[in-house]
């Protein structure tokens, strides 16, 4: 009577869960598509000046590979970088004024803003005063860009012809990020995966869509729009701060284009399980808003969706249960068919695909763990700052 129930049980789930992969096929914005690229490139009758900002704690290991790139932007208009020195320890502003003499390009300006005030994580309030810097150059965008971005020499002309012809107040790119170790093959399509199932990017740029979200390595914005809805004052707590910047746009009124990248590259090694475990946890449960009912329907959503499927195929095996066996089969497949072309951009093996279900079981650990150091007080870290808790942040209007 017990295993009858028990088979009963995975029956049941197997069933939701294919009944849910069908529904995540069809219905979620074809999130597991790669083919939202840059919106076909107009030329603008006039290249408007642009101004970089890139804020950088501690990078002077990736900024060799990455500002370089950064300042040899072929762009045919008024373009000017702005390097935000986030209390470095190890060099960082020296080593990037010696890379703009060794390798010239575009002018460089390097400054310190200071610790960040209450209220503040220190990326934003590194970007407020790259943005202080750049008003004096009166730009009519500003491109936001991590320090361990490398860019195509076209990349800059691309964004801007995409903005200006698309008219869009932010068009933003999901760098291609490092993927050369077992564990970074492993995880890190994944990630970009379940970003875009959460956020797909065909919704992000429909207008009259509430879909808001964008990469932070690579965001272009309309000086104009970031003035109007008061970026980055506005999100200034925010751990996932590329995601409040698109909430905050999107508010005020701004059009939104988020898609793949091509030329547009993370240097940013993540060689061993725990550096993606630290980049993972240390804001997931902020994406939860830090609600533990959240965190409970999210764990219970993974598991569903992703686990179900091949504990359904082994316990049918086992028990001699079709009815478990092929719903669960069939859920698994429609999860490795969808996970392909990530793999595939990513320039990854298939057999990866399978493999899924185990790498949804790290990030659903990696979410719990992120729970765990909020409740224990730890905040999200970074870097050596530890951020407090949203409620304990005061409003400064």
């Amino acid at each position: 009577m017990v295993q009858t129930a028990h088979v009963s049980a995975v029956v049941w789930s197997a069933a939701g869960s294919l009944a849910a992969w069908l529904w995540l096929l069809l219905c979620q914005g074809w999130f597991w598509r790669t083919d939202v690229r840059l919106p076909p490139l107009g030329v603008p009758d006039a290249w408007p000046g642009v101004c970089v900002v890139v804020p950088a704690r501690d990078e002077a290991a990736v900024l060799p590979a990455s500002l370089p790139s950064v300042l040899a932007q072929d762009y045919p208009g008024r373009a000017e970088v702005f390097l935000v020195d986030d209390g470095s320890t190890d060099g960082t502003g020296e080593l990037a004024r010696e890379l703009a003499r060794r390798h010239g390009g575009l002018p460089l300006t390097v400054d310190s803003p200071g610790e960040p005030p209450a209220g503040w994580t220190g990326k934003l309030w590194a970007v407020r005063h790259g943005i202080a810097l750049a008003r004096a150059r009166d730009p009519e965008y500003l491109l936001l860009t991590d320090a361990d971005i490398a860019h195509a020499p076209d990349s800059l002309r691309r964004l801007v012809a995409a903005a200006r012809t698309g008219g869009f107040d932010v068009v933003s790119q999901m760098a291609r990020l490092r993927v050369e170790s077992r564990w970074e093959r492993l995880v890190v399509p994944a990630f970009v995966y379940f970003f875009a199932q959460l956020y797909p990017f065909r919704r992000i740029g429909r207008a009259g869509t509430r879909t808001a979200a964008a990469a932070g390595g690579c965001v272009l914005l309309r000086a104009e729009t970031a003035a109007r809805a008061r970026i980055p004052d506005a999100i200034r707590h925010a751990v996932i701060d590329d995601v409040a910047l698109a909430r905050a746009v999107k508010r005020s009124g701004g059009r939104i284009w988020l898609g793949l990248a091509d030329g547009v590259d993370s240097v940013r090694p993540y060689p061993r399980l725990r550096d993606l475990w630290r980049m993972v946890s240390r804001s997931a449960y902020a994406q939860l808003r830090h609600s533990p009912v959240l965190l409970a329907g999210t764990v219970a959503g993974l598991a569903l969706v992703y686990l179900v499927p091949p504990v359904a195929v082994i316990a049918g095996a086992v028990t001699g249960s079709a009815a478990a066996a092929v719903p669960g089969a069939a859920a698994w497949l429609v999860m490795s068919g969808t996970y392909v072309p990530m793999l595939r951009h990513y320039r990854q093996p298939l057999w990866l695909a399978p493999l899924l279900p185990f790498t949804a079981s790290l990030y659903l650990l990696m979410t719990v763990d992120s729970a765990v150091r909020h409740h224990r007080g730890r905040g999200a870290a970074w870097k050596g700052r530890t951020y407090a808790r949203p409620e304990a942040v005061p409003d400064e209007g």
